[in-house]
């Protein structure tokens, strides 16, 4: 089985599924997804919170206790280290590490607006220096909020942040084919966009794209096909096809049972 880190090396990009509960990583496992990863708006809207605002600690936390039971990578989206203090972040992270995490998604942003770039590159360093061996995914929020917004804006950030011991770059929003190509090109460490409409995994790959993240979308596609189904059944439809409740259910006694062992 390939490392983690050996995943962002290979031919094609790695295309990593978000989950934002056991069930829907117990999912992307079965699929056949060599990682997963979580999303934290999915995380945060699944128990009552807006994203963002460092909301999702608790509930991340506990995830990932029981997704490293998982027979897969798992690496955690954890907003921007839920503090401004890089020792906390650091030792946050170190926790994470010893579960079994195998990475780290960590934004330079906070309540939505961006950060000082060498203050976050301390937070990488605190967390490299700690925690040597996790891929350290560092998030660059210039174009996902709006500020700043310009391709040198973000390679100034990346560099940073790889010079600071980052092992990959994230730039959610990046979608402009011209823009992505300068950027792969300009990065020394593995690049991850989100995943859009207007690319393909393959044509993102040909831009020089290491990884894809689906991010939110499993989550929103979720909740509107639930609606959808229910809606199909009160305008008289019949009931679509989905995974049997028997599959669904042996996969949790199967996770059950390991997390008991």
């Amino acid at each position: 089985m390939a490392t983690f880190r050996e995943l962002h090396h290979t031919a094609a990009p790695l295309l990593l599924p978000n989950a934002w509960d056991v069930g829907s990583a117990l999912a992307f496992a079965a699929a056949g997804f060599p990682a997963v990863g979580t999303t934290s708006f999915g995380i945060a809207a699944s128990a009552g919170l807006p994203d963002g605002g460092r909301s999702s600690k608790t509930v991340t936390t506990a995830l990932m206790e029981q997704l490293c039971r998982l027979p897969v990578h798992v690496t955690a989206d954890i907003e921007d280290g839920y503090s401004d203090d890089p020792a906390e972040v650091a030792e946050l992270v170190a926790q994470l590490a010893a579960l079994g995490v195998a990475g780290v998604n960590l934004e330079d942003s906070t309540a939505g607006h961006l950060v000082d770039p060498a203050a976050f590159a301390d937070k990488v360093a605190a967390v490299k220096g700690r925690t040597p061996a996790m891929f350290i995914n560092a998030r660059v929020d210039n174009i996902w909020f709006g500020e700043q917004a310009t391709v040198d804006a973000v390679l100034l950030r990346a560099s940073a942040y790889a010079d600071a011991g980052a092992d990959g770059i994230f730039v959610p929003g990046l979608v402009v084919p011209e823009d992505i190509r300068t950027i792969t090109a300009g990065i020394g460490v593995p690049v991850n966009v989100l995943a859009h409409p207007s690319l393909t995994v393959a044509e993102l790959g040909e831009l020089g794209v290491r990884r894809v993240s689906s991010g939110s979308l499993p989550y929103r596609a979720a909740v509107d096909a639930a609606v959808n189904v229910v809606g199909a059944l009160r305008d008289g439809k019949q009931a679509p096809a989905a995974t049997p409740y028997w599959e669904m259910q042996s996969r949790l006694v199967s996770f059950s049972q390991r997390l008991g062992g």
